[in-house]
């Protein structure tokens, strides 16, 4: 099977420090203060545009000031090594695909993406950045299942024959998904891969 893998916050917690240094962002910068939007029910990765009600000029200015810290300060998220570690030797192919850019000033997404993965354990056949249409991005890489965040994303590959996991997070955890396969731990993941693939084998 060939796996596609999202990274911020399915394999690493990104969600802690992102709004760490937003919320550092809006005080000191934009002369604001406070959340606006509602953790829970956010069904994509735009969650800096619901939480805070920013617009693209503000969001960039962000990213360029601080989408660094962020990425560096990234903590992985319990059994990810062991679960990608398993499903390598059990002769999947694994592609990380990541809507991280690759485009904002004194930040290496891929450097720093990269060493985290090595730094981990975390073995891989394939990295993709900047992929803000991730059913294209599978399509054209011929992927089978995607595990991931966006319950929007997940929804959409079902819609069109791909299948997908969505990985619960404070961000995802109140909407109704119940027509997307939820787990809430990378044990959970490594089972509902194995479920699908009893599945595919008895069609």
């Amino acid at each position: 099977m060939k796996i596609g893998i999202d990274v911020d916050d399915t394999i690493v917690m990104t969600l802690i420090p992102m709004v760490k240094y937003a919320n550092k962002y809006n005080r000191e910068v934009l002369g604001r203060d406070g959340i606006v939007g509602n953790f829970g029910l956010i069904q994509n990765r735009y969650y800096l545009e619901a939480l805070y009600g920013w617009n693209a000029k503000e969001k960039y200015g962000f990213f360029d000031m601080y989408y660094k810290n962020v990425l560096e300060e990234c903590e992985m998220i319990q059994d990810v090594d062991k679960v990608c570690q398993k499903l390598k030797k059990e002769k999947n192919l694994i592609y990380f695909i990541t809507a991280r850019m690759t485009n904002i000033k004194n930040c290496n997404s891929e450097e720093i993406t990269k060493k985290t993965l090595v730094n981990n354990n975390i073995p891989y056949d394939k990295l993709i950045f900047d992929a803000s249409n991730k059913l294209d991005v599978c399509k054209k890489e011929g992927i089978d299942l995607l595990i991931e965040d966006s319950y929007e994303t997940c929804k959409e590959l079902l819609d069109n024959g791909i299948k997908s996991i969505l990985v619960t997070t404070k961000m995802n955890e109140r909407i109704n998904s119940n027509d997307v396969p939820r787990v809430h731990n990378w044990n959970e993941v490594y089972d509902q891969v194995m479920k699908m693939n009893s599945q595919e084998s008895l069609v």
